[in-house]
């Protein structure tokens, strides 16, 4: 009984732990691609002013759906390049945490 307990722990302090690491690579993977252009807040830095870059926090945003969203990461759109080699629960991540920003 003692030996399932440990490994039923050990399962859901386990499956706890990647949560975080999940939302870690999304902050990393936002700071490496699309911070530059989009800010740290989601509002377009200067250069991404320049290049018409979206503010995450606009209406027309808001409304698009999350697939629109990771079609846009993966192929690109406007000046926006295309982030081919991002897997889909990549840019799924990438999305949820741009949704989440305040």
């Amino acid at each position: 009984m003692k030996v399932v307990i440990r490994i039923l722990t050990a399962a859901i302090v386990g499956a706890g732990m990647t949560v975080p690491a999940v939302a870690e690579d999304a902050a990393v993977l936002y700071k490496s691609k699309c911070q530059v252009c989009h800010g740290a807040d989601g509002k377009p830095s200067a250069a991404g002013e320049k290049m018409g870059a979206k503010d995450f926090h606009a209406p027309d945003v808001a409304k698009m759906s999350d697939a629109d969203l990771v079609k846009i990461t993966k192929e690109g759109k406007g000046k926006m390049p295309a982030f081919k080699t991002l897997t889909d629960d990549q840019a799924k991540e990438l999305v949820k945490f741009i949704r989440d920003m305040k």
